[in-house]
């Protein structure tokens, strides 16, 4: 199994238009091939950390070329997050 850890901070200024995206790319997701689950939390200061699971690196893989998810990672670096970081593991 591969699990992305994707921790972020949100801008103030385009949330109503990220949680359009981000809803979404949630269902859009669980369509894959090879998806098994996704949960967010967001801690009291703000910081915002998505868990993503997918069966195997191939999936994990078709998930980030596909062209909506394209185009949400581009709008994600230009105006959703002020910050953001992205894990990618392999579990034993």
């Amino acid at each position: 199994m591969i699990i992305t850890v994707f921790r972020n901070r949100l801008n103030p200024d385009n949330t109503e238009q990220y949680y359009d995206w981000a809803g979404r790319m949630s269902e859009l997701a669980k369509t894959m091939p090879g998806y098994i689950s996704h949960k967010s939390f967001e801690a009291v200061d703000g910081e915002r950390v998505t868990i993503v699971e997918f069966a195997d690196l191939a999936s994990t893989r078709a998930w980030g070329a596909h062209p909506e998810h394209q185009k949400a990672m581009a709008l994600g670096k230009q105006k959703f997050y002020l910050e953001y970081s992205i894990q990618v593991c392999q579990t034993l």
